[in-house]
C-alpha cells in the first residue's frame, strides 16, 4: 500500500476549478516534491492530504484513511502520524525554543515532563541544535535556526510522513545546503515519507526521488528527475530546463558521478 493515494480529484471555490483530476501516488520512503507555477495549486493539494480541504469530487487516502472525513479522535490518530515544515516555520514568538518543540507532546495530555524533556533534547540533538538554544526566544535565532526548530517540532511525535512546504525559503545558500543536508540525513534515519513542495531548484534535485508537475490544474508530470526533464512539455522545459535548472541537474550529475567513481 502507497503512504498517499489520490484519485479523481476535483478542487474548486466558487466557479474557480483548482484541481481537475489529480490522480497520485506518493510511495512509502521516497521524497517526492510537487513543483509548478503560482496558483498551480501545490499548496491546496498539500491541504487536502493534511485533511484541511475536502474535496469537490475524488478521494484522498493518507496511510489508507481520509484525513478529511470520519470524527475528530480518527483524525487526530492519524493526525499524529505526520509532521508538517511550515514555510516560515510558524513558531509561537512567545514560547522559547524548548516550548515550542515540546508543543505537540503536550498537546496529547498523556506524556509526563520528564519523558518531554528527554525527548525534546533528543531532537534539539537530532536537527544539530545545542541544549543552550533551548532557552532562546524565536526572535534570537537565525533563519536557519528557526527552521531547524521548526523541523524538530515536526518530528517530536516520531511521524512517519513528513511534509515540507518551501522547507529552505529565505535561506542563504550555505544555510540551505547545510539544511537539505539535514533532511537528507534524516530521511534515512528515521525512514520517513517526504512530500516537499519547493521552488529551488537545487534543493528539488538534492532531495527528490521522485517529482510531480502541475500545471493549471493538472498534474502533466509525474517521474523521476531523469524521467521527467525528457519529456516534451513547454511547462516541464521551462522549469527544469532553463538556465538555473540545467546548473542545479549538472551540479548534481556531477556530485553523483564523484560519489559513484
Amino acid at each position: 500500500m502507497n503512504a498517499i493515494e489520490i484519485e479523481g480529484l476535483w478542487t474548486g471555490y466558487g466557479k474557480q476549478i483548482i484541481h481537475a483530476g489529480i490522480d497520485l501516488a506518493v510511495r512509502h520512503g521516497e521524497v517526492f516534491t510537487l513543483v509548478g507555477g503560482s496558483g498551480a495549486g501545490k499548496t491546496t493539494l498539500l491541504r487536502h492530504m493534511l485533511g484541511l480541504e475536502i474535496p469537490l469530487r475524488g478521494t484522498v487516502r493518507v496511510f489508507g484513511q481520509a484525513p478529511s472525513q470520519g470524527n475528530f479522535d480518527a483524525w487526530r490518530a492519524l493526525r499524529r502520524r505526520w509532521g508538517v515544515l511550515f514555510q516560515g516555520g510558524a513558531l509561537y514568538s512567545a514560547l522559547d525554543v524548548f516550548d515550542n518543540i515540546a508543543l505537540p507532546l503536550r498537546e496529547l495530555g498523556t506524556v509526563d515532563e520528564d519523558l518531554v524533556r528527554e525527548l525534546v533534547y533528543r531532537k534539539l540533538d537530532q536537527t544539530g541544535l545545542t541544549h543552550e538554544d533551548a532557552d532562546k526566544k524565536p526572535a534570537q535565532l537565525s533563519g536557519g535556526m528557526v527552521k531547524r526548530v521548526a523541523l524538530a517540532r515536526a518530528l517530536i511525535l516520531e511521524p512517519e510522513l513528513l511534509y515540507l512546504d518551501e522547507p529552505t525559503a529565505g535561506l542563504d545558500p550555505a544555510r540551505s545546503k547545510s539544511f537539505v543536508s539535514l533532511i537528507d540525513e534524516l530521511h534515512t534515519a528515521l525512514s520517513l515519507t517526504v512530500v516537499m513542495v519547493t521552488h529551488d531548484l537545487e534543493t528539488l534535485v538534492e532531495l527528490s526521488d521522485r517529482v510531480g508537475v502541475l500545471v493549471s490544474g493538472h498534474l502533466v508530470a509525474v517521474g523521476s528527475l531523469e524521467e521527467i526533464q525528457h519529456l516534451e512539455d513547454p511547462c516541464v522545459h521551462s522549469f527544469f530546463l532553463g538556465v538555473t535548472g540545467r546548473h542545479a541537474l549538472a551540479a548534481h550529475r556531477a556530485t553523483t558521478d564523484a560519489t559513484t567513481n
